[in-house]
């Protein structure tokens, strides 16, 4: 597969959307400033939802909740003539985000996702991203992830994620999506001599013998096949601190998948922003994690099989949680416009994948053969 083919095209996904959902082929630079990107949001929203077409552009305010990698947040306010005012979320997609994301996957799931109470409304979808209902509360940072009152609240949340049915196929994406990085990722080619010296350095026969072989040993375990997050970091959880409400959101990388792999992604999580993987959860709390996954209403009735078990399954995925950001990490090298050094990411995530690996096959050849002979 070449490096340069999309996944998807933006304008399409809008155009061919439900009739339900208001849809726009417009587009909104992302470079823009705030002032100048304002015009730009308010014709949009005029665009999208008729009622306000007659309002002045005075009536609508911009502000920035957040800017990720792959995203850009905005909180647009808007003063209705009965004096009402409304808050939403616009999300414009980060550039060239079209190499790693499905999106049209992440709008079909949407609306079942927020009918299950997970994340924010759909309200309209537009060239080159989405509008969503407002939530009113604060980003988790990545030390409120080994909070125990949070720890709880999460596994508890994840569980029902993961019981949420969305139609269309039930195959699970890991490997899927780990080879079709992979093929993209080994075959790029940078202008740049510094960037392509150490692109150079990374062998592709290891890395291609390295998902074979960890492809081989996850398949047996048999784990069972959810729909999940698939990234589940601190800042894509939001926190009403006030109602004391959780919020999953950010579905872009949601797929059915293998159920240990978002429980080892999320661990890898803990990492934080500057991936300190001396912060990766500790036996202890991760049981803690998954009693109140697997019985939120009893934790304690979990059984030490299972907690054994579960404590394999997710530590092995968590290794292909590694091997798909390093490899998401090489695209992104070549594709994004943001200035993240994303190659120096990609020897960080393997490094440690490699670090780990022999630890985490003899945990699960030890639980594999116990299960086996008993």
């Amino acid at each position: 597969m070449g490096a340069t083919e999309k996944i998807w095209n933006a304008t399409e996904v809008a155009e061919s959307h439900s009739s339900e959902i208001p849809s726009s082929s417009l587009t909104v630079n992302h470079s823009l400033s705030l002032p100048d990107m304002k015009p730009r949001i308010v014709e949009l929203c005029k665009d999208l939802f008729k009622q306000w077409s007659n309002l002045d552009e005075s009536d609508f305010s911009l502000e920035t909740v957040s800017g990720g990698i792959t995203n850009l947040l905005l909180k647009v306010s808007v003063n209705e003539n009965n004096g009402n005012v409304v808050s939403m979320t616009v999300r414009l997609y980060g550039p060239n985000t079209e190499y790693v994301i499905n999106r049209e996957r992440e709008l079909q799931a949407i609306p079942h996702l927020s009918d299950a109470g997970f994340g924010a409304k759909l309200l309209g979808v537009f060239g080159n991203g989405m509008v969503q209902s407002f939530i009113n509360a604060r980003t988790l940072t990545p030390s409120d992830l080994r909070k125990p009152k949070l720890v709880a609240e999460i596994a508890k949340q994840l569980r029902k994620f993961h019981e949420v049915e969305i139609p269309g196929s039930r195959e699970p994406q890991l490997w899927i999506d780990i080879f079709k990085f992979f093929g993209r990722a080994s075959t790029l080619k940078f202008d740049n001599d510094e960037k392509q010296k150490k692109y150079e350095m990374v062998s592709y026969g290891e890395i291609n013998k390295e998902i074979t072989n960890l492809k081989v040993m996850t398949d047996r375990f048999n784990a069972p096949i959810v729909y999940s997050h698939n990234d589940l970091l601190s800042g894509n959880l939001m926190m009403n601190d006030d109602e004391g409400k959780l919020y999953f959101i950010d579905f872009e990388y949601g797929s059915y998948n293998y159920r240990g792999f978002d429980i080892g992604n999320h661990f890898n999580e803990y990492a934080g922003y500057d991936c300190d993987y001396s912060l990766y959860p500790s036996k202890d709390e991760q049981y803690y994690f998954f009693r109140h996954y697997l019985k939120p209403d009893r934790p304690h009735e979990v059984s030490d099989e299972d907690l054994k078990a579960l404590y394999a399954e997710t530590n092995t995925y968590m290794l292909a949680s590694h091997l798909y950001w390093a490899l998401w990490a090489l695209i992104q090298a070549k594709m994004s416009p943001i200035d993240f050094d994303y190659l120096s990411y990609f020897f960080l995530r393997y490094n440690e994948y490699k670090k780990q690996k022999d630890k985490c096959f003899l945990l699960a050849e030890s639980c594999l053969s116990n299960s086996q002979s008993g």
